[in-house]
């Protein structure tokens, strides 16, 4: 263990999922020092297995949950602002189901998602007559009728990293693979010890504030880590999507509602796939191993068989995932009626080590999330700036939402030699940092090993040195989604790649 005088830090905050990232950011932007601690990979929790939407929640509002529907709705346009390279605007279907829902309870709570958020630039709910839209082609004939309104897509895990970036290019520590063994109030703070798994060591920092956005593993920080007495305040509840081949060629995503009362999607994904999710269901095992069961695979697939024509098999299933979220207990009596909204619990007094510990939240509201934590503790650490991330951007983003094809263009105008997907790739994956990536490449033989697909080296360089990429499975399925591409032989010279750099970097 390292015996020198610990480092000090404003904030110290454990967990690197979306929530602790943003959490992260804005502190750092406002000028105070913070160090973050992720025990495995960025996003590699609840934060990368989402539905991917940044939305306002429409069947929320059947909850009655107006408060968070509406801060939701808000935030749609500001996060595509943002990062307009990994953030776009999408179209959802809503077929009208006899029996189900009501179609003017359905016109109801579209006209509230209308007009509660504020909306600009994403259109408005319209009707569809579906013997005549094409959005009725890949459906049973059953339809006649849906509606049709806006929300917007979001690459989940990315939105992660970019916080992460950003946070680290305004001062914050960001450590991934780094454990918090202990925590314990020292002074008027903190005294907090982190194992590193890359050294295979410890060190001992000091922090005048702790914030515990461990998402999942909230109440085990609480228990095992600072010795909390409140230690069960989470609702586990597991989500899982699978992903098919492509069942429609329309770019419009479809809402649908399942006779058990719950909704699910059926969304455009990664250009030749379909992502079809989620399931709620009530979690008590462990976190750490979260996996689909064969039940939730067969019921997503009758469930899908239900809307399209060509029915979904088991069989069709190229990829699954499953995430668990922690959502704050609230008591309610169903997995799918439990809060979505965060809630925010202090422990201690001025006088000794503050606490904040992270209850629930959604992607579409992280940013609102950390303003409030901030908000929480600024008086503790003394006020520095204002609010500052709506109208910020994120890297990659500085340009404007409209100009995102244009930017794709102009990207192959000054690199020829990539074709039209994989400059488009790039360029939804990194926006205008994909320049960063090509550098002075005159031609593709220049970017390096090819790893299959448009996957090469000096994309693979760039995620290691600038976003602490250390595994291949950090690389296909949290930086990029290249793992529906490749087969185990590629991803195998990919991770001998990685080791081969990570012993260079070491020596």
């Amino acid at each position: 263990m390292d015996m020198s005088e610990p480092e000090t830090y404003d904030l110290f905050v454990i967990g690197g999922g979306i929530n602790g990232c943003g959490i992260a950011r804005d502190a750092a932007g406002r000028g105070y020092s913070v160090y973050l601690a992720e025990m495995n990979d960025l996003a590699s929790g609840t934060s990368s297995s989402s539905t991917k939407l940044i939305h306002g929640g429409l069947r929320y509002l059947e909850h009655y949950e107006f408060r968070l529907v509406r801060e939701a709705l808000m935030e749609r346009e500001t996060l595509w602002h943002m990062a307009p390279h990994i953030i776009w605007p999408m179209r959802f279907v809503l077929p009208h189901h006899r029996g189900l829902r009501p179609a003017w309870l359905l016109r109801l709570g579209l006209f509230l998602y209308d007009h509660l958020g504020g909306r600009k630039l994403l259109p408005a709910t319209r009707v569809l007559n579906m013997r005549r839209d094409a959005a009725a082609e890949p459906l049973k004939s059953d339809f006649s009728r849906a509606f049709e309104y806006s929300d917007c897509w979001v690459n989940d895990a990315r939105f992660v990293v970019l916080n992460a970036r950003d946070a680290a290019d305004r001062g914050a520590d960001i450590h991934t693979r780094t454990r918090v063994t202990s925590a314990k109030r020292a002074d008027d703070g903190w005294l907090i010890t982190v194992f590193d798994a890359a050294t295979d060591s410890s060190k001992t920092v000091r922090a005048r504030l702790l914030v515990n956005a461990a998402g999942p593993w909230v109440d085990a920080i609480l228990s095992g880590v600072t010795h909390s007495s409140n230690a069960k305040n989470v609702r586990l509840v597991k989500g899982s999507h699978i992903v098919v081949p492509r069942k429609f060629t329309d770019p419009r995503a479809y809402f649908f509602q399942n006779t058990d009362g719950r909704i699910f999607f059926a969304i455009p994904y990664e250009n030749d796939f379909t992502l079809i999710g989620t399931t709620d269901e009530d979690f008590d095992g462990d976190a750490n191993d979260v996996q689909i069961s064969q039940a939730e695979t067969d019921y997503l697939c009758e469930s899908a068989s239900a809307y399209f024509s060509k029915p979904v098999k088991p069989s069709d299933v190229v990829w699954s995932y499953s995430g668990v979220r922690p959502l704050y207990d609230d008591g309610a009596s169903a997995a799918q009626e439990a809060t979505r909204d965060y809630v925010l619990v202090g422990e201690g007094e001025d006088t000794e080590g503050l606490l904040i510990n992270i209850f629930g939240g959604k992607i579409t509201t992280y940013r609102k999330l950390a303003e409030a934590v901030l908000h929480k503790i600024e008086h503790r650490l003394g006020k520095r700036s204002k609010p500052w991330t709506a109208g910020s951007t994120l890297p990659g983003g500085d340009f404007p939402p409209m100009e995102f094809d244009a930017r794709v263009d102009a990207l192959m105008k000054r690199h020829p030699f990539l074709d039209a997907d994989h400059a488009r790739r790039l360029m939804r994956l990194y926006g205008t940092r994909a320049e960063t990536i090509l550098g002075k490449a005159k031609s593709i033989e220049k970017m390096g090993l090819c790893f299959g697909g448009d996957l090469y080296a000096a994309e693979v360089d760039y995620l290691i040195a600038h976003e602490w990429a250390k595994t291949a499975d950090d690389i296909i399925w949290r930086r990029t989604k290249c793992g529906l591409k490749l087969d185990a032989g590629q991803v195998h010279v990919l991770a001998d790649y990685m080791n081969s750099r990570a012993k260079e970097a070491a020596a």
